[in-house]
């Protein structure tokens, strides 16, 4: 069994993957509007550019979204993607990718549990943790 984040998103579906595939250093192997597809009758004519699903694979893992049918967007609560990195360098690098334009939870740091370890919302109201275990680097 695999387990993998799927997001929801307000109309802006596809710059947040664009942006987070080139952070995540991902390859976006699916970025499909709804224009051609049989969902293209069910949505508004200002909605078919919107992203009916998108896919990011990241070594063998998978990140996943779609914008939310209009009216129906709810603001992400209740999670953060976690990201498990190998050094603080990276952690650091990833902080300040994410960070800018959204908010921050917790500031990057050192921990009783982590080398580095931060929790920022993004521009786009993903909620993330970054993570970089003690003894990592």
């Amino acid at each position: 069994m695999k387990i993998s984040n799927y997001l929801h998103f307000d109309g802006n579906c596809k710059e947040a993957f664009e942006h987070y595939a080139a952070v995540l250093g991902g390859k976006v192997t699916a970025m499909i509007p709804h224009t051609g597809s049989p969902a293209e009758n069910f949505v508004p004519a200002e909605w078919k550019d919107k992203v009916l699903h998108a896919c990011i694979e990241l070594d063998g893992q998978l990140l996943m979204a779609s914008d939310a049918p209009p009216g129906r967007f709810q603001k992400p609560q209740g999670f953060s993607v976690c990201l498990h990195v190998a050094s603080p360098q990276e952690a650091e690098r990833l902080y300040n990718a994410l960070s800018p334009g959204g908010s921050i939870s917790m500031p990057l740091g050192k921990t009783f549990f982590a080398e580095s370890f931060a929790m920022v919302t993004d521009r786009f109201g993903t909620p993330w943790m970054i993570n970089c275990p003690p003894n990592q680097h």
